[in-house]
């Protein structure tokens, strides 16, 4: 006794003994590399604000092309973010994810402490690949 496979479902064959499973045809994983949320905590816009602002931005685009999300949190507007986590000096860098959680203190312009921060191996620099 054979059935139809309804839409969206997997087909199966009822014979005597058993039943099999037919898997339905899918893509092939695709292995994807951690995306980094990063948090900036800075307090209001002042030069080493500033500097750790373009200095982050420019380290994604260097080595994290594609996959990062940068959140600029300022202490002076919503002060409740630093007893909430636990800021003592800006601009503090937080890296969300992936875990484990880490943070950089300064304004991001020693490049190898940042990497190490984030756990980014200091290898060569992605490029944006254009299609």
């Amino acid at each position: 006794m054979n059935r139809k496979p309804t839409a969206g479902r997997r087909a199966t064959v009822a014979t005597k003994a058993t039943t099999l499973r037919i898997p339905s045809k899918s893509k092939p994983k695709v292995v994807r590399e951690p995306e980094y949320l990063l948090r900036l905590f800075v307090s209001g816009v002042t030069p080493r604000s500033r500097r750790a602002i373009d200095n982050l931005k420019s380290i994604c685009e260097r080595y994290l092309v594609g996959r990062y999300r940068i959140e600029v949190i300022d202490l002076r507007e919503t002060p409740s973010w630093a007893t909430t986590e636990q800021i003592v000096a800006t601009p503090t860098l937080m890296k969300v994810r992936p875990q484990p959680p880490r943070r950089v203190i300064g304004d991001l312009s020693q490049l190898d402490r940042v990497l190490h921060g984030l756990d980014i191996e200091e290898e060569q620099p992605r490029v944006a690949v254009r299609r």
